[in-house]
């Protein structure tokens, strides 16, 4: 699993531009399950996401076509972690460890 963090490296108003395809393009990854959460940071530095488990390349090309990435307003961090310990209700996460099958795009 992953922990993505995301810094925008412009003014706010050329992130703004970009705000709605990126917005399409976290609802698109949410609904193939690429991605399981995703908001902004506080205060509006940039935001996170909660990645499931896949290969780190998989990830890197997702991350790539990021609207914000593609028109040089953000910049990805990427942290992999093995969950362990979950709150009750959350026992599928530790179940996403080698869950992971490559999709089409």
């Amino acid at each position: 699993m992953f922990v993505v963090t995301v810094t925008y490296t412009a003014p706010l108003a050329d992130v703004d531009q970009w705000r709605a395809a990126h917005g399409d393009w976290l609802s698109d990854l949410i609904s193939r399950r690429q991605l399981l959460v995703a908001g902004r940071q506080v205060p509006l530095i940039g935001g996170v996401y909660l990645a499931p488990e896949m290969p780190a390349e998989e990830l890197d090309r997702l991350l790539a076509t990021d609207p914000y990435v593609v028109h040089g307003v953000a910049a990805h961090s990427v942290v992999e972690f093995t969950p362990l310990l979950v709150a009750t209700g959350l026992e599928d996460l530790k179940s996403q460890q080698g869950a992971w099958l490559p999709r089409q795009l």
